[in-house]
């Protein structure tokens, strides 16, 4: 059998890190002496990783001191510094935040205290709604905040870990240009350039374009994305404001498919991180092509009164042509197994050409609302009453997906021939419209205490369809969700806060394995009870907060004789601790983390194997650490350091396999100089220094488990001149 040739890889070049070197020290030597423009070494980047405000936590910008809620937010110095490229860059930041099926190539997925996000409703840019499935762009984000819980309030139905809400940057005078490289050879060019139209800043603009060369740590991954943006604020009136907000992604890299348990019941050993199972020359890379536009009108009537009215739309086209190991059915190792939807103890896995072209998912999002301060007596009221209304349609071809060969995890697969057929007409599968009314109001009883009142009424009304067009499932549902909340000051910089959230999420798909097949089941109901504290020094924060949440559990049934019926049964009910903070210890070290405590439980599911453990992919506990260390020695240089460690978890609902906790270290540094006249930074990262070996992911997803290898060690280096 041929085999199919490996192409050769550079580890870890050395030219990478010298060239770090090099640059960092502005100095150089050569056989001849030459003369180059004065470099002269400016302070460093005083950017502080700490915020002090979010958008997310309620209906506009507010102090997150004043906010009941335990929000994360990571700003753009904490981005630049570390490189940020994809959201998992971010949120590695976050211990309450995981990944929940994020394969390299292939869009991204997340749980927030235990519970997996919705693609269709967990991810917003500046408070609007957006298709989930992409990999949203950085270059134009000013920052990325994340509210922890449930979020009825702010976003209808949702799923109770939480919302990720990314902010865009707003014109300003700026000109930069950054180039990059990485340990694998990739190239990375991005601009950032924004200015004002007129000398009274009436009219502003700030265009962000990028492209990337992606050379992928696995195997036969390579890819390649292309990004455009522009944000326009214009300034009607003194009291009138206009922003609009468009960009645009492609992205095509090759998905590197996951491992499953092998036999069920046991973890892969001595896999390379750098091979790619599975692969097939005739598989293409997945084109995921996104465009999010958003646009916001505010008007001030007054210093106490101000309406705003927003509107967005969001599309994601994905084409995904892969070759996708999963199961083994057609393996001989795994003939005596009823349902093996698993690799074999062997390590045989089925493999299957699975195609899904003009994959087409919409968000439309519309909101009006009204801000207002008034008195009534002695009481102050800050209150937000507004309307929404919100629409997803998905459209695509009937996905092909089949049996082409088997191949082992350690032996591989040699060159098999793709299936000889297409997938059928594109048609709509899902019309959800949702309507909204809500209101807000917080009440100032004194100095000290507060109260916050509020809750949004949604109606769902939810279509799925099959390819003849006819109406396959009507879901309707109308219900209100209350939030409320005690806000006690003692002092002006500590908040201590206790709250109470009810929320309504979409009803789990049937995996095609269990007896009910593809069927959507009824929307299931959420709540919340939070406690926290938060106090805000000057250079310093710090908080903590302990919450329970309760949701129905949504699993595939054994029905005893090999056979599953996929129900809501029973409830998981996830509680924990979370700490956080971030400042300057001292003038030269500026630190940020974060821990999370969780426990995760299922009850009443009739099934006493998923009873009495932590939940899946869940670890009981997560730390994070990051570090700024500016150098006296040498101005402008600056080194950093990144701790992350996760607790043990399982990789089955059945808690009897395993997965051991891991700690992984990250490095690097940041050199602020000026070269000539311009202003340069340059930034080093050393991701998993000491090449630590661990499995980052092991959640199930559309009902099947699936273990994904953390990175090993990788690098970047990027120079970022304002000019």
């Amino acid at each position: 059998m041929q085999y199919l040739p490996r192409p050769a890889r550079t580890r870890f070049p050395l030219s990478l890190l010298a060239l770090a070197v090099l640059l960092a020290s502005g100095t150089g030597q050569a056989e001849e002496a030459t003369t180059l423009d004065t470099v002269t070494v400016i302070g460093q980047d005083t950017g502080s990783y700490a915020s002090d405000r979010a958008s997310v936590g309620g209906f506009g910008e507010a102090p997150l001191l004043d906010t009941p809620a335990s929000i994360s937010v990571f700003n753009q110095a904490l981005l630049k510094d570390q490189q940020a490229r994809l959201l998992s860059d971010v949120l590695k930041n976050d211990a309450s935040t995981g990944e929940a099926y994020a394969p390299v190539g292939y869009y991204e997925n997340f749980e927030i205290r235990g519970y997996s996000l919705n693609a269709a409703s967990s991810y917003k840019i500046n408070g609007r709604t957006i298709t989930g499935e992409q990999n949203v762009a950085l270059e134009n984000k000013e920052q990325v905040e994340v509210l922890k819980g449930l979020s009825g309030l702010q976003s209808g139905v949702s799923e109770p870990g939480g919302v990720i809400n990314y902010v865009t940057k707003r014109p300003q005078d700026v000109r930069s240009v950054t180039l990059g490289t990485d340990a694998e050879g990739g190239r990375y060019l991005a601009t950032d350039v924004g200015a004002w139209l007129d000398a009274e800043q009436t009219v502003g603009v700030r265009v962000n374009l990028a492209h990337e060369d992606l050379r992928s740590y696995i195997d036969h991954t390579d890819g390649n994305r292309d990004f455009a943006s522009l944000a326009l604020d214009w300034n009607l009136s003194p009291n009138a404001l206009w922003q609009f907000d468009a960009e645009y992604q492609n992205r095509r890299q090759p998905s590197a498919p996951g491992y499953q348990l092998l036999g069920g019941s046991e973890l892969p050993h001595g896999i390379d991180p750098h091979d790619r199972i599975g692969y097939q020359s005739w598989a293409d890379p997945v084109r995921i092509e996104s465009l999010n536009l958003n646009t916001r009108f505010e008007y001030r009537f007054d210093d106490a009164w101000t309406g705003t009215l927003s509107a967005s739309r969001s599309k994601v086209v994905i084409d995904d042509y892969s070759a996708f190991p999963w199961g083994c059915y057609g393996a001989a190792s795994c003939a005596d197994s009823a349902v093996p939807n698993y690799f074999s103890p062997e390590g045989d896995y089925d493999l299957y050409d699975f195609r899904s072209p003009d994959d087409t998912r919409r968000n439309d999002e519309l909101e009006a609302a009204l801000h207002g301060q008034f008195a009534t007596g002695w009481l102050r009221h800050e209150l937000t009453v507004g309307t929404s209304a919100f629409r997803r349609v998905l459209d695509s071809r009937p996905e092909l997906n089949e049996w082409v060969g088997t191949g082992n995890i350690y032996t591989g697969i040699g060159a098999v021939e793709p299936f000889d057929g297409e997938p059928g007409h594109s048609y709509r599968h899902l019309d959800s419209r949702q309507y909204g009314l809500f209101a807000s109001d917080r009440i100032s009883l004194n100095d000290q205490w507060q109260v916050v009142l509020g809750g949004r009424q949604v109606r769902l009304d939810e279509r799925t369809f099959d390819s003849d067009g006819d109406t396959t499932r009507h879901t309707r549902r109308s219900e209100f969700l209350p939030n409320g909340a005690l806000i006690f000051k003692p002092r002006e910089d500590i908040s201590i806060y206790g709250s109470y959230s009810k929320g309504l999420s979409l009803g789990g798909e049937a995996p095609w394995f269990a007896s009910n097949a593809g069927d959507t089941l009824a929307p299931t109901s959420s709540r919340q009870v939070e406690f926290g504290i938060k106090q805000e020094l000057p250079g310093f924060d710090w908080s903590a907060a302990l919450f329970q949440i309760h949701q129905a559990y949504q699993f595939a049934r054994p029905n005893g004789d090999g056979t599953f019926t996929y129900v809501q049964q029973g409830q998981q009910k996830n509680s924990g601790l979370e700490l956080s903070a971030s400042g300057r210890v001292t003038s030269a070290l500026q630190l940020s983390g974060s821990v999370a405590a969780i426990r995760s439980r299922v009850v009443g599911s009739g099934t006493d194997d998923y009873e009495g453990h932590q939940a899946i992919n869940v670890p009981r506990l997560r730390a994070s650490l990051q570090a700024d260390y500016a150098l006296a020695e040498v101005p402008g240089l600056s080194l950093l350091g990144t701790a992350r460690y996760s607790g043990a978890k399982y990789a089955d609902r059945d808690g009897a396999v395993e997965v051991g906790g891991y700690t992984v270290y990250d490095a690097g540094a940041r050199f602020s100089t000026r070269i000539g006249d311009y202003p340069t930074t340059l930034r080093l990262s050393v991701d998993n220094l000491f090449d630590k070996r661990y499995w980052r992911d092991v959640g199930e997803y559309f009902g099947d488990g699936y273990l994904f290898q953390g990175a090993p060690r990788t690098a970047r280096l990027t120079a970022s001149v304002n000019f």
